[in-house]
């Protein structure tokens, strides 16, 4: 059996193996990249090599087009998700905690869940235009099903005995929604919220094509025009930086809101 001082002098480097392990995958698949890239595997020309991207990536910081159109992309991805993910949060709590909501709301939310965002784009055109606006609608109605599903699902998934036991000590109303339902549907909630901050950024990518003079989108549209490969490049990158800032925005979340929660306490002590 390890001594008490051993276990502890060997967590920092435990601490630091950890923290380098999520960064193994991509650190393999950039060298695979750049050789295939400078050994002639691949076009140069089709698939440029990570240094003339980094190139692209400095010239366009520089120039300051970059923090343009990323601005731009930014706030379109989260004024959609705000109103997607605000009006999914609504529609679950009501379809959670109402049998009639239920009833009234969850068939015609499932029909329209069937219908992909990318459908909408003809008519959300002639309902909006070509301007901002449906933009924001496409990504708006994208994340709204998430937040729902995960929302409804958080609420009907706890535990009755749990609440007929807070209903026993006086809870009724808004502080039983408040102290006991909402707490335990949170963990289900934040995932759904996960999920639908990627798939904003999934829709944005196509919603940036329709018309845009600016955004990452319309940084990729216009390179591809003029045969620019690192630039679209360049954009695919930027578009998986942004997902995965957003998302890793969303887990700080989860590990402050959910301390009391057993699963993140045992995460903690990992």
């Amino acid at each position: 059996m390890k001594a008490p001082g051993l276990l502890h002098n060997n967590r920092p480097l435990r601490s630091a193996a950890w923290a380098v392990l999520p960064w193994i995958v991509p650190v393999l698949v950039l060298l695979l990249w750049h050789y295939v890239s400078t050994h002639g595997l691949v076009s140069a020309r089709l698939f440029p090599p990570p240094t003339a991207v980094l190139q692209t990536l400095a010239e366009l910081f520089s120039s300051g087009e970059l923090w343009r159109h990323i601005s731009v992309s930014f706030g379109r991805a989260a004024a959609g998700f705000a109103l997607g993910a605000g009006l999914g949060l609504i529609l679950g709590l009501l379809s959670g905690l109402s049998k009639t909501g239920e009833r009234l709301l969850d068939t015609s939310l499932q029909m329209l869940r069937a219908v992909p965002p990318l459908a909408l784009v003809p008519l959300a055109i002639m309902w909006f235009g070509i301007d901002e606006t449906t933009r924001v609608f496409l990504i708006a109605f994208a994340t709204l099903f998430p937040v729902y599903l995960n929302t409804y699902h958080g609420i009907r998934s706890l535990d009755s005995g749990l609440i007929e036991m807070a209903r026993n000590y006086g809870l009724q109303g808004w502080p039983l929604i408040r102290d006991v339902i909402l707490p335990g549907a949170v963990p289900s909630i934040l995932v759904g919220i996960r999920y639908a901050l990627s798939v904003a950024w999934i829709v944005l990518i196509v919603a940036e094509t329709i018309s845009a003079s600016a955004g990452v989108g319309y940084l990729a549209m216009t390179a591809r025009e003029f045969l620019q490969t690192e630039v679209v490049v360049l954009s695919i990158l930027l578009y998986a930086a942004l997902g995965k800032s957003t998302d890793s925005a969303a887990r700080w979340l989860e590990r402050r809101w959910l301390k009391w929660h057993p699963s993140y306490q045992r995460e903690a002590l990992a």
